[in-house]
């Protein structure tokens, strides 16, 4: 297959990267002409538009920052989709507009696939990050192999929609545990425990998590750089929130989270690191919420393998 990969930014470009390292006969295109030769000097071609991208390619893979983008770009590769064609939105994105779009291109005679992927951009870099597939199970078998290049742990998650309901879940859970770990390293520091030794404690107890044994380290280190910013945090908690308003659930825990994001991104910038949500505590109590000897970025030292797909329990 020829692939077509729109979107190399934070987590984009690392995906078009695994698919190239790997043999991928892959063509790019990004708004950053800069992001663009540096795959074309690696091997890629180059499209000049999602248009000719569509003519051009088997699958199309898009990885761009909001629903708007994404319906700008697939507008510009509906004439151009039919038969054997597969359109892949790897966003992290509302889930009726893919359904909304996946119907406009499933309507010319192709596939649509929502896939978004989660387990963090070093993890995306090597290959191992995890990927949701929402589509039917042919077109899911069909393009299998990709995301096994992409990915180490690949979930069909059902048809077009249910990805992207699924990751915008995994998104708000995340956040949710980012802030109270900011919480409870503050509540630790003050309490005059040690940092690094808190560290340990949280990593081997029932309280650990991904977030923990990743982000913890960031804002340790007093980098807090996770390649995440706080506006793309807001767009997926506020995601779930809608969700959860559309079947109404009475949330009490969001509506929180998304008042606290908003007054980081006031404090801090729309574009600041998601991880600078632990200033907002050094700024109240005086306190630095950092240790010696934890990395200022986050590496995946597994070895690149092969994925596979990951069934659920029936």
């Amino acid at each position: 297959m020829k692939i077509g990969f729109i979107g190399l930014g934070n987590v984009g470009g690392k995906l078009a990267g695994s698919l190239l390292r790997n043999g991928a006969d892959l063509v790019v295109h990004d708004l950053d002409p800069a992001a663009v030769r540096g795959f074309e000097g690696r091997g890629a071609a180059a499209a000049d538009g999602p248009a000719q991208m569509m003519q051009a390619c088997d699958a199309v893979i898009t990885c761009l920052p909001s629903p708007a983008a994404c319906d700008a770009v697939v507008q510009q590769m509906l004439p151009h989709a039919g038969p054997g064609k597969i359109w892949m939105e790897m966003s992290t994105t509302d889930a009726g507009e893919v359904q909304r779009l996946g119907a406009a291109m499933i309507a010319t005679g192709a596939a649509a696939v929502d896939c978004p992927v989660s387990g963090g951009c070093h993890r995306a870099d090597t290959g191992n990050i995890s990927i949701y597939a929402g589509c039917d199970r042919a077109t899911f078998e069909r393009i299998l192999p990709l995301l096994t290049i992409m990915g180490r742990r690949v979930l069909h998650t059902g048809d077009l929609g249910s990805a992207s309901v699924l990751k915008v879940m995994t998104n708000y859970l995340a956040t949710a545990n980012l802030m109270t770990l900011c919480e409870a390293l503050t509540v630790m520091k003050a309490a005059g425990m040690d940092l690094a030794t808190t560290y340990e404690a949280i990593a081997i107890s029932s309280g650990t998590s991904f977030v923990h044994e990743t982000e913890s380290q960031l804002i340790l280190s007093g980098s807090r750089d996770v390649n995440f910013t706080l506006d793309l945090v807001q767009k997926d908690v506020g995601l779930f929130q809608k969700l959860a308003d559309q079947h109404a659930i009475p949330l009490e825990i969001s509506p929180m989270m998304i008042d606290i994001l908003s007054d980081a991104q006031a404090r801090y910038g729309v574009r600041a690191q998601s991880d600078r949500l632990i200033e907002r505590f050094e700024e109240a109590t005086g306190l630095s919420i950092t240790a010696p000897g934890f990395p200022t970025e986050l590496i995946d030292d597994e070895p690149e393998e092969r994925g596979a797909e990951v069934c659920a329990r029936r």
